[in-house]
């Protein structure tokens, strides 16, 4: 792993300081929003494409990072990498989203783990380059999707409003789906060592999809698959940092720290800052500013990111969105962003 520099501001957060201004970075950061980033997306070709381009990735990861000096970089991938390196026929298709050819109860269990991480080497290449090419101060963080989250789109291929056909499927097939969950998370824990052995200071894992879960169903599909994954990186490489994000927990976060052993929490901006300043007592947070308040800029903005330095900024906080950065977002909006924040006395 990085020797953990002083500089880098994010790792000290992580760590459990409180700083001011608070670092900030953005989730989808490298994104449609910016122009420099579409024109490398045309010439990369595929979405996939760019993603297992080292050349194309490095150069999208920089670019956020060159325009606003954010603290931290995270690298370019998708979370859907994993499914595509278990040869599930992952696509992107210009309007609908990532689809890919759906498992059933059978196929699970003919998945196997062999070749995944010589699959992804493109992406560990990736991120070998971008710390060699980072200012030293800046946080170089890596990701995966959580098996949760993951396995939604394994079982639908493709996106759905309330993952409806994951739920089912894990009612009617209950040891399969436990046993998807199982194998995503060992394999998610593998490639996390592996970005941390290739240059990245910390990771983080994405539950995108954890709020359609009921209590039972979160601490069986959320907690415990994301709980092996952090014990398993851990037991390897004792000195990695992990925040982990279960986008719309609500409540359920009271716990999730603690059952899961991530060092911080992603909150979304459903979460209300009197509970935020709760789960900040007990360690770093990450967020939480509504992704539409940077469309809408102006006022709008200014009082979200003023709400949360007031009720956060007293504690370990990154600053963040509550999830990820929309193309429809003023690039002229995140400057203002960004100065805002760091011009933030406390």
């Amino acid at each position: 792993m990085t020797v953990n520099s002083a500089s880098r501001k994010i790792l000290r957060v992580l760590s459990g300081e409180t700083l001011t201004p608070p670092p900030i970075w953005l989730m989808r950061q490298a994104g449609r929003y910016l122009p420099e980033y579409r024109e490398t997306r045309a010439k990369a070709g595929s979405f996939l494409d760019l993603c297992y381009s080292p050349e194309h990735a490095v150069e999208v990861t920089l670019q956020p990072i060159r325009r606003y000096g954010f603290d931290a970089a995270i690298m370019f991938s998708d979370i859907l990498v994993i499914p595509d390196a278990l040869n599930r026929n992952v696509r992107y298709t210009e309007g609908h989203g990532p689809e890919m050819d759906p498992i059933d109860d059978a196929g699970i269990f003919l998945l196997k783990a062999d070749g995944v991480l010589e699959h992804l080497a493109p992406v560990i290449e990736t991120v070998r380059r971008l710390r060699a090419e980072l200012p030293d101060e800046t946080t170089l963080l890596g990701f995966c999707g959580a098996p949760w989250t993951v396995a939604t789109y394994m079982i639908a291929g493709h996106g759905t409003p309330d993952q409806a056909p994951a739920r089912l499927f894990a009612y009617r097939y209950p040891k399969a789906f436990e046993h998807l969950l199982m194998l995503l998370a060992d394999i998610s824990a593998a490639y996390l060592v592996a970005q941390i052995d290739a240059g990245v200071d910390a990771v983080q894992i994405f539950d995108s999809w954890a709020g359609v879960l009921g209590e039972k169903e979160f601490e069986a599909f959320a907690v415990k698959p994301v709980a092996r994954i952090i014990a398993s990186v851990k037991a390897q490489r004792p000195r990695a940092r992990i925040i982990a994000f279960a986008k719309g927990a609500g409540y359920q976060l009271k716990t999730y720290r603690q059952k899961t052993g991530a060092d911080a929490i992603g909150l979304d901006w459903s979460v209300p800052l009197a509970f935020a300043k709760e789960l900040q007592q007990e360690g770093p947070v990450q967020g939480n500013l509504d992704p539409m308040r940077v469309v809408a800029g102006g006022k709008a903005l200014e009082d979200g990111i003023d709400e949360i330095l007031q009720q956060l900024g007293q504690g370990p906080l990154i600053f963040n969105l509550g999830h990820g950065i929309t193309p429809q977002a003023d690039p002229a909006n995140v400057t203002a962003l960004v100065e805002r924040v760091r011009g933030w006395k406390g």
